[in-house]
């Protein structure tokens, strides 16, 4: 997955505990409220869970989709208002895809608004000890006041193992079918590379920056982390497996569970614990998976070509080598729709801020896109760094020119630059400010095999080495 932008400034919080016991394990930053972007959805999903169990909602049952819900930005399934799906498929795609769209119809299904789902996942929320938490939304987009903390949201994580183990297979789907559609994960990179990981939900926003509550089993020790504040996503996972590995380190052997008390919610206020409904047959844990990096999808696998105003805003379309003519069309009018949009000059400051989706672009599925940050030509390494190696693609006197390059590039069908991030460099030539479009992040291998990619297609790639 390609990301779009850097979240440096995004503070850094941690938080490792004892799955079996909530024993502390780690901490840092654990109580910051912060914005939890996607990982919001771990509720949403724990109270969909809840109502099929209770009885009140069925997989089966068809969901309208609402006005509201289909204008939600990317990452999104594209449903369209008045249209009807199974509940089934909503979850699917707000547990393994991040769909905005589908959190949104999940939580006006059960409280009849956002806004009524929105208390309701608050009221839970305090109900399970997460006391720094309150929630505005059901998808985790950007919005003043929802904030929760790295210790909150691994409570969140451990309560969905520990209360509806049926479902929790979910989260460590690769992929899964939604309505006849396949869609993939966006932790799945973590997934395969990590011993044991089975979960849980990844989440970005540029307020957040890129988060993650993973959960990883070896043998009897079941460990959780939640991470705030990462730099990309391949430095994100990073450092949660470092985290997990802490965690597995200091967790003893063999240890009494102790399990969390058992709630008692409902949209209404009132109602039962969570309890088995026979609606879905409980599910065994997903294997462990093997140490080493990721496993490379199949050739013929369909590629995720994604660009991210947020990765919670990102664009998500799924490309073959056969659709590399539209997704070049589709390319074409995002980039002169950019053009028409943007000002004929604009200051340092200006760019900052994200430029607004054109509305010609407004009803395609690749939108809601923000330029890349745009920083002095030396700038600061992040702490846990993934890699120093850089490409550079052009160098224009233009920053729109240079944005529209990144943009055409980001669109390609390159693994090799999935964890990578977009951008632009500010320098000077001969006393001319000049802008450099680079993909960051990247290990020497990686940058070495994007360019000779991009120099296979005709098109400039230079391989730029660390402080280069």
């Amino acid at each position: 997955m390609l990301l779009a932008g850097m979240a440096s400034a995004a503070p850094y919080a941690a938080f490792v505990m004892d799955a079996r016991t909530g024993e502390v394990l780690h901490s840092r930053n654990a109580d910051t409220r912060l914005y939890p972007a996607s990982l919001t959805k771990m509720m949403t999903l724990y109270l969909v869970f809840n109502e099929i169990e209770s009885g009140r909602m069925s997989l089966d049952q068809k969901i309208t989709i609402s006005r509201n819900a289909a204008s939600e930005p990317p990452s999104k399934l594209g449903l369209k208002a008045g249209q009807k799906i199974a509940l089934r498929y909503l979850i699917r795609a707000a547990a393994v895809k991040s769909a905005n769209d589908a959190a949104t119809a999940i939580g006006e299904a059960i409280s009849g608004s956002e806004e009524e789902f929105a208390r309701y996942m608050t009221s839970t929320a305090r109900a399970m000890g997460m006391s720094r938490t309150t929630f505005k939304n059901a998808n985790g987009l950007t919005r003043a006041g929802h904030l929760s903390t790295a210790r909150d949201m691994a409570t969140l994580g451990r309560r969905l193992f520990y209360d509806f183990p049926q479902y929790y297979n979910l989260f460590s789907r690769i992929s899964t079918d939604v309505a006849g559609r396949t869609v993939y994960n966006t932790n799945r990179k973590f997934l395969r590379a990590y011993e044991g990981a089975d979960g849980i939900k990844t989440g970005y926003t540029s307020a957040a920056g890129f988060n993650l509550v993973a959960s990883a089993r070896r043998g009897n020790e079941r460990i959780i982390a939640a991470m705030f504040g990462g730099t990309s996503t391949a430095q994100r996972n990073q450092q949660v497996a470092k985290l997990l590995d802490m965690g597995f380190d200091r967790a003893p052997t063999r240890v009494a569970t102790v399990r969390p008390p058992a709630l008692h919610i409902s949209p209404g206020g009132g109602g039962s614990a969570p309890r088995g409904s026979g609606l879905v047959r409980t599910a065994s844990l997903p294997a462990l998976r093997r140490t080493g990096n990721s496993v490379a999808p199949p050739a013929d696998a369909p590629a995720t070509v994604a660009m991210a105003r947020n990765i919670d805003n990102l664009v998500s379309t799924v490309v073959s080598e056969a659709q590399s003519e539209a997704a070049e069309a589709e390319a074409a009018a995002i980039i002169a729709a950019i053009t028409a949009s943007a000002p004929s000059s604009v200051s340092d400051d200006q760019m900052e801020r994200p430029l607004r989706r054109p509305a010609s672009v407004a009803n395609t599925q690749v939108a809601s896109l923000e330029p890349a940050t745009v920083t002095d030509a030396t700038p600061v390494r992040p702490i846990y760094e993934f890699g120093d190696w850089a490409i550079q693609i052009g160098t224009y006197r233009n920053r729109v020119n240079t944005e529209k390059l990144l943009l055409k590039t980001a669109l390609m069908d390159l693994d090799s630059l999935e964890g990578a991030a977009r951008k632009v460099e500010v320098t000077q030539v001969q006393g001319v400010t000049m802008y450099r479009a680079r993909f960051v992040g990247l290990s020497q291998a990686d940058a070495v095999k994007a360019c000779a990619r991009l120099q296979s297609r005709g098109d400039s790639c230079d391989v730029v080495g660390p402080g280069g």
